[in-house]
């Protein structure tokens, strides 16, 4: 029986970077859905509904869901608690610290690639992009590197191009930890 795993994110953006991401992420015999949302406060009212239910078997489900302003931790686990309290305490949540934005930050190289801006590279030594999650502003310091800078284009301009072996961005390989954990072990 094949495995699915099914996304629920936060909008098209986020859609648009998993849709690029996940096949090069999870090997051939894993189905995968991405679900989005309009938004943090759609996510967190549909999506428990949804894994109420989703009686399909073998079904493995991610939250994700960016920090912003909020207690990493807090917001973890009052996600988990929707989920368990919804039928699925195996659902995997996990948290892009701050947003998105902060896990493209955390391969210059490929942002330099994907907006053909090669100079971006030279950033990568600067401080604030050494620990992209901690940057409250990911997306504003993107935009101030890339001028133009859109969410879904730009999702899916880089996806394609991160090297998923030096990505900065802790957050972003705790997601990928956790996604490639369920492809193989079902967990």
């Amino acid at each position: 029986m094949m495995k699915k795993i099914v996304f629920f994110v936060e909008g098209t953006s986020e859609e648009a970077f998993l849709n690029d991401l996940l096949p090069r992420v999870l090997p051939e015999q894993v189905d995968w859905l991405v679900i989005p949302h309009e938004g943090k406060k759609d996510l967190e009212r549909s999506f428990p509904r949804k894994l109420r239910a989703w009686h399909e078997p073998e079904v493995h489900f991610v939250v994700l869901r960016d920090k912003d302003a909020g207690d990493c931790r807090k917001l973890k686990a009052r996600l988990r608690e929707m989920c368990e309290t919804s039928g699925r305490p195996d659902s995997l949540v996990r948290i892009a610290c701050h947003e998105l934005e902060s896990w493209f930050l955390g391969d210059l190289e490929a942002m330099a690639k994907a907006f053909d801006l090669p100079r971006i590279v030279k950033q990568k030594n600067k401080r604030k992009f050494q620990h992209p999650d901690n940057l409250a502003n990911a997306k504003q310091e993107l935009q101030k590197i890339v001028p133009g800078y859109q969410k879904i284009g730009g999702a899916r301009s880089i996806a394609p191009l991160l090297d998923l072996n030096r990505n900065r961005s802790h957050s972003f390989n705790i997601f990928l930890e956790g996604i490639r954990r369920i492809a193989t072990n079902g967990e």
